[in-house]
């Protein structure tokens, strides 16, 4: 058997065996090149060719392949698909290869680990989305979550309980956690729900004493007590993420900013279900189409945009931030004229976090330094926009902090040209003026017959020979050469001190000059030093832009909230929203509330939308109980009450006429049927699930919305625990609430529990049809209209008429004694052999309105014209009072 590794082969194995659990990017010219199971696995993820090279052990050796200048397609591929990536670089020339012997492998190394939580390339990133990377561990009785956005530097880090794991994580919706490898079976369900890639690492990454050290050193500082007091599972969690980092980033550690604590009381509590049931920042389908944060999502910057978001996944609890944020908001409604001119000056405002960090990790380009100079120039005009000095609290200190970087703005105008290209190997980007030595080396490599031509003519001047020549070949390159009858000139003193005989043809004698010698180097290596110099130059402004990165970290967050609040403020002068008070008792009170979402949906298709009423100021506890058919508006009554307190807490206005909110501790929905089948969970389980979560949970400063609690199972069984869990709301949890159901038994229970108020939606009956007005009031409806929404969502109508006859027998036969459901339904015919219904007959038309009847059935409505429209409208009016 033939077992002999080619070097290369034996390279790609050994560097291999360090990366097992990753596809390893083999680098081999303008390819990466992946060989054995790697290769085998990627084709298939990435539809492309397998093919093979040599072989290894007698077999033959997979290989597929990409190019290197589209490899972020295909990286961003294989991550979606739960791939990690080596990416194996060569770090040296292959001639340099080549000097150490015809056999010498080019020397590689992996120079990144790419998961899904370390991506900084614009092209794999959300622009508008952050991208965290997050660690939970638990040490003796305490536990914690850190989190961190290489992308722009954001780093947090919070005691978190591990019942609340779940909760943070949706809140978060980091692409990748990691956790301590003994813990890993204890998590890996609670991560399954959210699509997240599990990451386990060894408890040394964890180790709370390493991590300390760790974080001094990236941070440069003596003590963590400059940034805070952090408990050991804190720090342990902290330094996990930087070891990671360390791993994957191969020691070129991203620019962090200072890790922040946070804590659960300083931000609305809301469990997983709740946001996905109030669709927040995604869809039920999916999307970001038909979310919450679609429909109000009007920045026009990627920071702002990723700024709306951490908002409305975590509104506020402290009512100064949240008047802070409103009164910033007012601001920029009420100066309608300057809030343009902001926005107009934000759209030109690059990503200035993102080209930060990628120029901290050296993964930049020219473009990034532009980006860096295009943001800092936008953030002078806005701040002179701003130049006044009655602007609100949030609004002065933003305006503050865009504003200190002359030295590096005029450095980075004065050495940038206007619009630099993509890669620094490309060159071009330095603008003329800027280093003298770059002009010379660009003018030798453009303008070289130039500069020859001017030597010719210079040296035929000093040797008196108009004939004199310079030229060029690939053995002499540039000589300068005469005619025989020139010889003895050029070989007598004093020209043979200055020009040298090279060589002697037929009719020519040639020569060279030091200067002439001297100039063909460099014109031959001007365009490689050209490059050179602005690689350098590169470095350079690099490294000023890098001392500068935490004012340009305050510039970024300054040029994020602003940009929201002009947003904000665009959206409530649009949309006709208002500014709500929020107060730190427990009023909850709301007039004209409508849902932003389904009220955009509507206006799209050229209907109005209902606006409605809330009020659950009650103390101690206010609870609604809203009845009313389906299809009748109550989803969405007890959605947009919850949304409208979620708005007003991350500080903007709300689509109502006016609005009181008692600020809102926890937030729980229970609206909507799903179930688990991977859990073995049914619909009525995950209801209950649902419902125990909130009932355990909820305190008496939380908004609860319930819909339809028990009606996945028997009717009895369903009405029990629906009052039960009424009862427990009002009794226990204190909470305010809106609580819809079709039990209509459990009004009764407004007379019972003092904080309980009955409300419904109101309908109209109009020819066996129902009509929805959409409409909540106070008090309780009959009944449910069941058979009347069937009948409008198309059953034949066989089954609608079959159901009334059972309706009305069951409700006969409670009127008359409660007779069991079972006896009446044995006394009812069967389906097949029930009487069938006569074709009803046409009323006879009145006589008054016999001209009416004749007049309409001769119009043709598509033929009218607006006249004949407005003519036939005063014969009708006419023909009824005959």
């Amino acid at each position: 058997m033939n077992t002999q590794v080619t070097p290369m082969m034996a390279q790609y194995l050994e560097i291999k065996s360090g990366t097992p659990d990753a596809l390893l990017f083999y680098r081999m010219g303008d390819f990466y090149e992946m060989f054995f199971d790697d290769a085998v696995a990627a084709s298939e993820a990435l539809d492309i060719a397998l093919t093979k090279r040599g072989k290894h052990l007698d077999e033959d050796i997979p290989m597929c392949g990409v190019p290197v200048h589209s490899a972020e397609n295909y990286l961003l591929t294989l991550i979606r698909k739960g791939f990690r990536v080596a990416v194996c670089e060569q770090m040296e020339d292959p001639a340099e290869a080549k000097k150490r012997g015809s056999k010498s492998v080019v020397r590689r190394e992996v120079v990144r680990l790419v998961t899904p939580g370390t991506l900084t390339e614009e092209s794999l990133l959300d622009a508008r989305r952050h991208n965290f990377l997050a660690a939970f561990t638990v040490v003796r009785d305490e536990a914690a979550l850190s989190w961190v956005d290489i992308s722009t530097g954001a780093f947090h880090v919070m005691p978190l309980p591990p019942v609340r794991l779940g909760p943070e994580l949706a809140r978060l919706a980091p692409s990748e956690l990691l956790i301590p490898d003994e813990i890993e079976a204890d998590y890996r369900e609670t991560v399954s729900d959210f699509g997240i890639s599990l990451t386990p690492l060894s408890r040394g990454s964890f180790d709370s004493t390493g991590a300390t050290d760790r974080l001094i050193r990236l941070f440069k500082v003596s003590s963590l007590d400059a940034f805070g007091t952090f408990s050991r599972a804190e720090v342990s969690a902290m330094g996990a993420i930087t070891d990671y980092l360390d791993i994957t980033q191969k020691g070129q550690l991203p620019l962090l900013r200072k890790p922040q604590r946070e804590t659960t009381e300083r931000v609305m509590q809301i469990d997983a279900a709740t946001r996905r049931n109030l669709e927040l920042t995604r869809a039920l389908s999916g999307g970001r189409a038909g979310s919450l944060l679609h429909a109000i999502d009007r920045t026009v910057t990627p920071g702002g945009a990723r700024l709306l978001e951490r908002r409305l996944s975590s509104p506020s609890r402290d009512l100064a931030t949240i008047h802070a944020r409103l009164a910033a908001v007012d601001f920029m409604v009420e100066q309608r004229r300057m809030a343009t001119d902001l926005r107009d000056a934000l759209r030109r405002v690059p990503d200035l976090d993102r080209a930060l960090s990628r120029l901290a990790i050296d993964r930049a380009g020219p473009r990034d330094l532009a980006a860096v100079r295009n943001a800092l120039t936008q953030a002078e005009q806005i701040a002179g926009t701003l130049a006044r000095t009655d602007l609100p609290p949030l609004l002065a200190e933003a305006s503050a902090n865009l504003t200190g970087h002359n030295g590096l703005l005029a450095l980075l105008n004065s050495a940038l040209v206007a619009e630099p290209p993509l890669l620094t190997r490309d060159g071009g980007f330095i603008a003329p003026g800027f280093d003298t030595d770059l002009d010379d080396a660009r003018q030798l490599r453009d303008e070289g017959r130039g500069v020859i031509a001017r030597m010719q003519t210079e040296y035929a001047d000093q040797t008196g020979i108009a004939a004199l020549k310079i030229k060029h070949n690939n053995v002499l390159g540039y000589f300068i050469e005469v005619t025989s009858t020139h010889a003895d000139k050029m070989l007598a003193e004093p020209l043979d001190e200055v020009f040298k005989h090279r060589q002697t043809t037929a009719n020519q004698l040639r020569f060279t000059t030091p200067d002439l010698s001297e100039m063909e180097t460099r014109i031959l290596n001007a365009g490689g030093r050209a490059l050179d110099i602005e690689k350098r130059l590169y470095e350079t402004l690099k490294q000023a832009i890098i001392d500068k990165s935490s004012d340009l970290a305050d510039t970024a967050r300054a040029l994020s909230d602003l940009d929201l609040a002009t947003a904000l403020a665009d959206l409530s002068t649009a949309e006709n929203w208002a500014r709500p008070r929020v107060t730190a008792d427990r009023t909850l009170k709301i007039i004209g509330g409508r849902h932003p979402v389904v009220e955009q949906s509507l206006r799209r298709d050229g209907a109005p939308f209902i606006a409605n009423e809330t009020d659950l100021s009650g103390d101690p506890s206010s609870i609604w109980l809203l009845t009313g058919p389906n299809m009748a508006g109550k989803s969405t009554f007890l959605r947009q009450t919850a949304l409208i307190v979620l708005l007003a807490q991350i500080g903007s206005h709300v689509p109502a006429t006016e609005a009181e909110i008692g600020l809102v501790s926890q937030l729980f929905s229970r609206v909507g049927a799903s179930d688990d089948l991977a859990r073995g969970r049914s619909t009525f389980m995950v209801e209950m699930v649902e419902t125990a979560a909130i009932l355990n949970q909820a305190d008496d400063r939380a908004l609860v919305i319930l819909d339809e609690i028990g009606r996945g199972t028997a009717t009895y069984d369903g009405l029990s625990i629906a009052w039960a869990t009424l009862e427990h709301l009002h009794e226990v949890n204190q909470s305010r609430a809106l609580f819809a159901t079709h039990y209509h038994e459990m009004t009764a229970l407004a007379g019972k529990l003092s904080g309980v108020e009955n409300a419904t939606v109101a309908v109209r009956e109009h020819d066996g049809d129902v009509i929805f007005l959409h409409e909540v009031v106070r008090g309780a409806a009959d009944r449910s209209y069941g058979v009347q929404v069937a009948r409008l969502a198309g059953l034949p109508d066989s089954v609608v008429a079959r159901a009334r006859e059972v309706l009305n027998a069951l409700e006969k036969g409670e009127r008359e004694g409660g007779a069991k459901p079972k006896a009446i339904i044995d006394d009812l015919p069967l389906f097949a052999a029930a009487a069938p219904r006569e074709t009803p007959k046409s009323e006879p038309i009145p006589p008054q309105y016999a001209e009416v009847a004749k007049l309409l059935d001769s119009t043709h409505p598509d033929e009218l014209s607006p006249k004949e429209a407005l003519d036939l409208l005063y014969k009708l009016k006419e023909a009824s009072r005959q």
